[in-house]
């Protein structure tokens, strides 16, 4: 995952390669006052702000927008607007952005807006402007012509739903048809509770609330409602729902599988945008065909770093970049573990349906033969865990001018491996203690092994697990290496003794 992070970190650095994305939805104005509070009005008892500060702010689907330009995205915004000054304000907003909107105007209905009134951190009142009437059959054509030519050249498609009378089923069932025949992915984020409207999407996106209403669960029983979620997945043939449970973090729900990435833990001062956030990483990694178990924990790191700011705030390229190093040196530091930490680690692993690999060695030098056995032994299952040979149990395999490189030196570079996730240091000669007490589902050794020469290889079978050999690359050993490089600088007599 290390390995893969960095890939991602370098991809967000590009601006994720600035795929073109279509935004559809209802888009709105944030405004706020931010005030001070001294007294309580003689009028009737309510708290007289003092306004100090005024600000305008894209909102609903044009935060998505927002959060998606900011990360490097070409984004085209379509929805409806009034003919009105906020309408212009909002156009402008977009444009200083680079973001273009291809707004359909109305003179009948003003452009949503919500005021909110605040004071310090705490939001005094919210006033809402709209209207939600049902769309004519011009609008709805004019709207759906101008989505159709941007969907023309897209990479991916967001639908945000606020509810607001813009993404009706037809237009909704249009949408996801015409991404469809052009085989462009459609990420839902939903407001209505009749999902259905939704089939045939890529991906639905809900968060707690919203799936309960979807589902007739309640949303404090978190089991029966994630249960429900799923048997929704190939009823409406999507590939995935993705729910934002809050301090939970994001569960994915697919036909066979769930898939869970915790919360990355800030001070939460206000959540409002932070779906949009989310829905914008996961379409950004969707068009860079990043693993949906991946783009979650990409979209947890996202998310944190909006929700301790007040009002609606995309998140910045910038921030992303900082919280993922972050989440480099912890997750390095992370997946090196005391044997204590083992068992809950792996129960928690099992607990989601995951397979789990071993497999052993000293792992000196690192070398292509070792990268390519941990590749495939990742490949057997959904986690692998490396048992390592400690430096004094190397001295006894190896001699005693081995290792090279020092125990807690050799766990942090398998560490840093996109197919490692999680490295235990052992004392022993073999690894059989630390076997018995993992129990993998599959044991990997490399070729030059047979079954019955794998130790632990009955515990393993005995338990339900299997072995499997993994062929080695070419004639590649640290030994080798070793031998090699001293035999070229000093002679034959230095080499063998470190190769012997």
């Amino acid at each position: 995952m290390i390995q893969g992070l960095r890939e991602i970190l370098a991809l967000v650095e590009s601006g994720w390669n600035h795929p073109r994305v279509v935004v559809a939805g209802d888009v709105m104005l944030d405004q706020y006052i931010w005030g001070e509070v001294e007294r309580i009005s003689p009028e009737a008892p309510v708290p007289i702000v003092r306004a100090t500060l005024r600000d305008e702010k894209p909102g609903g689907a044009a935060n998505v927008a927002m959060n998606l330009a900011a990360l490097g995205a070409c984004v085209t915004l379509v929805g409806l607007a009034g003919k009105d000054r906020e309408q212009q304000t909002l156009e402008s907003l977009l444009a200083d952005h680079g973001i273009e909107p291809s707004l359909v105007t109305l003179a009948s209905t003003p452009t949503t807006t919500k005021l909110r009134i605040l004071s310090g951190h705490q939001q005094m009142m919210r006033i809402d402007s709209e209207r939600t009437t049902a769309l004519s059959s011009e609008d709805c054509q004019q709207l759906l012509q101008r989505a159709f030519a941007a969907i023309s050249d897209a990479a991916v498609v967001v639908l945000s739903d606020y509810a607001k009378g813009v993404l009706t089923e037809e237009v909704c069932q249009a949408l996801i048809g015409e991404a469809r025949r052009r085989r462009v992915p459609v990420l839902v984020d939903p407001k209505s509770p009749n999902f259905a409207r939704y089939r045939c999407a890529t991906a639905i996106c809900p968060n707690r609330k919203e799936l309960a209403a979807a589902t007739g669960e309640v949303a404090s029983d978190l089991n029966a409602l994630l249960n429900a979620g799923q048997a929704l997945v190939p009823a409406l043939e999507v590939e995935y729902i993705a729910v934002t449970l809050g301090e939970k973090g994001i569960a994915v729900l697919q036909p066979n599988s769930r898939s869970h990435a915790p919360a990355v833990v800030r001070q939460v001062y206000d959540v409002s945008g932070a779906g949009d956030t989310v829905i914008a990483v996961l379409a950004l990694a969707a068009a860079n065909k990043i693993p949906i178990k991946t783009a979650i924990r990409l979209a947890n790191v996202a998310a944190g770093t909006v929700i301790n700011k007040i009002g609606t705030v995309p998140v910045q390229r910038e921030e992303l970049l900082g919280a993922l190093s972050e989440q480099i040196a912890l997750r390095m530091d992370k997946k090196v573990l005391q044997r204590d930490r083992l068992p809950g680690r792996i129960s928690a692993w099992r607990s989601a349906g995951e397979r789990i690999v071993f497999t052993n060695g000293c792992f000196d030098i690192l070398h292509v033969g070792h990268i390519s056995l941990l590749e495939e032994a990742r490949r057997k299952g959904e986690r692998l865990i490396v048992g390592l040979n400690s430096d004094e149990s190397v001295r006894r395999l190896k001699g005693p001018l081995r290792p090279v490189v020092a125990e807690q030196e050799r766990a942090r570079v398998l560490a840093a491996l996109s197919s490692v996730d999680a490295v235990v240091i052992f004392e022993e000669d073999t690894p059989l203690r630390l076997i018995e007490t993992i129990r993998p589902d599959v044991l990997v050794k490399g070729g030059d092994y047979t079954e019955d020469t794998v130790i632990g290889a009955h515990e393993v079978r005995a338990c339900g697990g299997r072995v499997e050999l993994i062929p080695l690359v070419g004639n590649i050993s640290t030994s080798r290496l070793i031998a090699r490089s001293i035999d070229s600088a000093s002679g034959n007599s230095a080499a063998r003794l470190f190769s012997a």
